[in-house]
């Protein structure tokens, strides 16, 4: 197929399927470089890979990475944590949208991308995936109704911290009234007076079978939540009294369990600050 014609079927694609803004998907990503490979995975993180490997494919259209340092990764929670073992796996966190109703066609590229940069040697293989899973969007709660950033604007506006919170409910059929509870009840009842001004609520989805072989499989597609809570502050300055028992309202709603709850600050591109504080 010559050149030409693999320009014309951009035209061709281009004219056809959803485009709009709102965030259908997500590719929500924590991985841990190895120790004393810190500095060179960062490096290449937001040199090659935040473009070639995410933001410069199909219908991804908004990237954020965020970072925990040691102080961090130390008020997470539960101790013996179903995503994170050890609690504190897990440095970097990156976060994308994918339009509505592109998840397929972005799938299709994104496996084909980095086969190709397996083959061209532009994958640092000195991490591991702690949770990486494409993730369907399921509800979005805000604090002040109407007013502020919607959240297709969520990984642009200049939050100042993230909290990863994971849910598993009971059982798989569980898991309709354990989003139910969490979109009209509990989240409305926590973003009231919350540095929180929203918070994201997806679904994980199964990886491909001809996913990288170094990315496990997702666990818990039946009956996992994934929330994002954005913060307007630093989490340290209001962990104890807005995050630091979200296991025990969960709990007591008799619908699911907690598995992990971990702050986040945003990095800052293009430098390495943060990178002498993980450890």
């Amino acid at each position: 197929m010559s050149e030409d014609t693999h320009s014309e079927l951009y035209a061709e694609l281009a004219a056809v399927g959803p485009y709009g803004v709102r965030p259908g998907h997500a590719l929500i990503t924590l991985v841990e470089p190895h120790p004393g490979h810190e500095y060179a995975y960062n490096r290449w993180y937001e040199d090659d890979h935040y473009y070639a490997g995410a933001m410069a494919m199909p219908w991804m259209y908004a990237g954020r990475r965020w970072v925990a340092t040691r102080d961090l990764q130390l008020l997470r929670y539960p101790e013996k944590s179903a995503v994170a073992r050890p609690v504190t796996a897990g440095c970097y966190l990156s976060t994308y949208w994918i339009t509505a109703g592109r998840y397929d066609d972005h799938m299709r590229w994104t496996v084909a991308i980095n086969r190709r940069l397996n083959r061209d040697a532009r994958v640092y293989q000195d991490r591991t995936h702690v949770f990486t899973a494409f993730q369907d969007h399921e509800a979005t709660v805000y604090r002040d109704g109407a007013a502020g950033p919607r959240d297709h604007h969520a990984l642009d506006h200049p939050y100042a911290g993230l909290v990863l919170e994971v849910v598993d409910a009971d059982n798989p059929g569980g898991r309709g009234e354990l989003l139910a509870w969490l979109r009209d009840d509990h989240l409305p009842k926590r973003l009231a007076g919350s540095p929180a001004a929203m918070v994201t609520v997806f679904a994980p989805t199964p990886l491909p079978l001809d996913r990288m072989t170094y990315v496990k499989q997702v666990e818990g597609v039946d009956t996992r939540l994934t929330l994002l809570w954005f913060l307007q502050g630093d989490p340290r300055d209001t962990w104890q009294e807005h995050f630091a028992d979200l296991d025990t309202a969960v709990a007591a709603s008799g619908l699911g369990d907690v598995q992990f709850v971990a702050p986040f600050i945003p990095t800052v591109p293009g430098t390495d600050r943060y990178v002498n504080e993980l450890r």
